[in-house]
């Protein structure tokens, strides 16, 4: 634990930089991220120094209980509850240690994107969202603020909820040539596309690692959670009629924007295709699963005409998925990480959410209407106080534009 503290720097209303604790969980449901930043807004552009990343699995029982809630399985209240605390105590953990290895004892906000249990989309339309990991243990543990739930605003205000990255997106990809698209594969792949007119698009193109982790699990009887490397699809075929049962999901045809998640694209979904095409070798399933990956992010992008990928997620450790979406895309469109960006792809989403906490601090829209369907733009989120009273700063007079990646001043934090 921290200790107490005595001042709130975010009573300052004159400070145009505030360090910032963005804490990600996404839909593979494997760890907690932290990626700490120093995030400064001047004119139209906000500049984001990143200071490093640190992570940690969910501890063997709290996976296991996730797991088990997610669908297609059954839960209670009283399971939501302890998840809920079991979840919000893990993102405290990670955040103080974040805070202690990664700022110095200096970070000023915590912005926690939580843990999606469920998206209720239906009918192309998102009716509503859940994250778990209770705000109030992360600032009771930090003494910090926490900028928290995200997604209900936008969702509230007529929008999909996800990706909320498309602001952040835009702010990065605004000045690259052509028509440039930022790729996140988690356990859903989501992407946003720039055109040359500044025109963003955003969308979930449907399962990143989700169904390639899922049938790690079921193929091996549980003994490993995902396909380490890709080694397993490596070594196997694509079956073409399995491939073709999955890709005949009525999903991948609606326009964006659009959001999926687990609530589709879970383990029982998985068996019942399995189930139709007879016994499949396990590499065979799962570079089966790889090129429907790859195969429905290319086909997502390739109507806009899109001239580079700046890839992000677990999904970019995984060398079959790596080498499919280069075959998909083709050799005229590259694929590269969001290193080049200046952004850790492990940690890019975990920056992301950072911002976003930023621009709710200080009054300013973190939603994208174009990219999500909302009704206009929303400030985001809710502010648990920390352990002082809580003095926002003045709403900034306007937003940024461009969002530019500055390397750390050597040996700086």
């Amino acid at each position: 634990m921290t200790p107490p503290r005595t001042t709130d720097t975010l009573t300052d209303t004159d400070a145009t930089t505030t360090t910032v604790i963005g804490l990600m969980s996404g839909t593979s449901c494997d760890a907690v991220d932290a990626a700490a930043a120093r995030i400064t807004h001047e004119g139209t552009e906000l500049r984001l120094t990143p200071l490093g990343m640190v992570s940690e699995p969910y501890d063997g029982a709290l996976r296991e209980a996730l797991a088990a809630a997610l669908p297609p399985g059954r839960t209670t209240l009283a399971d939501v509850c302890r998840l809920d605390t079991r979840i919000g105590r893990s993102f405290a953990r990670l955040a103080v240690r974040a805070d202690r290895e990664l700022c110095a004892g200096r970070a000023e906000l915590i912005a926690s994107h939580g843990q999606t249990v469920f998206h209720w989309a239906d009918g192309g339309r998102v009716h509503g969202t859940l994250q778990l990991g209770e705000p109030a243990w992360i600032a009771e543990a930090t003494g910090l603020p926490v900028v928290s739930g995200f997604r209900t605003r936008d969702v509230a205000a007529g929008g999909q909820g996800a990706p909320l990255v498309g602001l952040i997106d835009r702010m990065l990809l605004r000045g690259h040539p052509g028509v440039p698209a930022a790729l996140n594969v988690g356990g859903i792949a989501n992407a946003t596309v720039l055109t040359p007119d500044g025109t963003p698009a955003a969308f979930d193109s449907g399962p990143g690692n989700a169904l390639l982790d899922a049938a790690a699990r079921h193929l091996t009887a549980g003994r490993l959670d995902h396909d380490t490397d890709g080694r397993l699809a490596a070594r196997g075929t694509v079956h073409g009629p399995l491939l073709d049962r999955l890709l005949a999901e009525p999903y991948y045809v609606l326009p964006a924007p659009k959001t999926t998640g687990r609530e589709l694209f879970h383990s029982g979904y998985l068996r019942t295709a399995l189930d139709a095409v007879g016994p499949l070798s396990a590499p065979d399933v799962l570079a089966t699963l790889t090129r429907l990956t790859a195969r429905t992010v290319a086909d997502a992008l390739r109507p806009f005409g899109v001239t580079e990928v700046l890839a992000s997620g677990g999904g970019t450790r995984n060398p079959a998925l790596m080498t499919a979406l280069r075959q998909e895309l083709g050799a005229a469109v590259p694929l590269r990480t969001s290193d080049a960006l200046g952004l850790p792809s492990a940690a890019k989403e975990a920056y992301a959410f950072a911002v976003l906490g930023y621009l709710t601090l200080h009054g300013l829209p973190g939603n994208l209407p174009r990219c999500t369907g909302a009704a206009g733009p929303r400030v985001l989120g809710s502010l648990t106080p920390g352990r002082t009273a809580l003095r926002l700063p003045a709403p900034a007079a306007q937003p940024p534009r461009t969002l530019r990646v500055t390397p750390p001043p050597d040996g700086a934090r």
